[in-house]
Parts: C-alpha cells; structure tokens; sequence
C-alpha cells in the first residue's frame, strides 16, 4: 500500500534554509514594492502573509520552534534595513531610524499579525497530524481495535 503524503508532512527543510528563505523572499517582495510603487504598501503585506505560511509548510518537524518566531523577526530586520538605508519607505521623511521602525511595525501590523496567527496555525497543524498514528491494515498485520482505549483483539485456545 503506497501512503502519499499530505500538505502538512511534506515539508523537509531545515531550519537555516527556511530562515534564508523567508527572510530572501520578504527582501524581495520589499525592493519589487518600492520600485513599482515607491512606498512598501499592500504588495508587500500579502507577500509576507504568504511568505509566513510558505515557510510553516515547508520546514521540517524538528524545526518547528526556529519557524515559530521567524515573521516578526523579518518584518523587523526589513523595516531595520530600510529605516537605515531608504526610511521615507515605511516612514516619513524626517523619522529618525527607531521611529521609521515603530512607524512601518505598525503601519504593517496587521499583516504581522495574520501572517504569525497562520505561521502558528500552520505548525500547529502539522505538529497534531505529526502525532497521529498511522492507519492499521491488515497487509502489515495490524489489527486496530474496536473502540479507542480497548486492546487489541488476541487469538487464544483453551484447554
């Protein structure tokens, strides 16, 4: 029996290459936004959301907790980045960088907050189905009891 494997057991990378990934994928969206539109808007929003749940499936299980805080450290080395180089992007023109900072978290906010609430819910997910025993089948000579918390079924002679 061939077992395919759903959208939350695919992902099988490591930690560091997912932590890459996110953080490649929220620079990019941010130089296409600034360069089409001049001002990271709402482009970049929906790339980070998405970046969010593209990173929580594609990890492996044991890096779980490496994907778990990853979205608000991107949205806030991004917006550290452009504060230093480019503030006018996320602030206005005479914010100093901690106030170009403050300025794009929370004119971002809510991106940050969906996109960590499906990160988490995401890891979650994969984290219960992760747990869940496989089906028993008789091929491999498992036999699944009748109701949940009774054993087994066992053959025995008397006499």
């Amino acid at each position: 029996m061939n077992h395919t494997r759903t959208l939350w057991e695919e992902g099988r990378e490591p930690g560091r290459q997912v932590v890459a990934l996110g953080a490649a994928l929220a620079l990019t969206a941010v130089v296409i936004d600034v360069a089409v539109v001049g001002r990271v808007s709402l482009f970049f929003d929906l790339c980070f959301v998405t970046m969010c749940v593209a990173v929580a499936l594609a990890v492996r299980p044991t890096d779980f907790f490496t994907v778990g805080v990853l979205p608000p450290l991107v949205m806030l080395g991004v917006f550290t980045l452009l504060a230093f180089s480019r503030p006018e992007v996320i602030a206005d023109r005479g914010d100093g960088v901690v106030q170009a900072v403050v300025s794009g978290l929370s004119h971002h906010s809510v991106a940050l907050v969906v996109g960590y609430l499906l990160c988490l819910g995401c890891l979650a997910v994969r984290q219960r189905m992760g747990r869940r025993p496989a089906a028993a089948t008789p091929e491999r000579g498992d036999y699944a009891a009748n109701r949940s918390g009774s054993p087994a079924p066992r053959r025995t002679t008397s006499g």
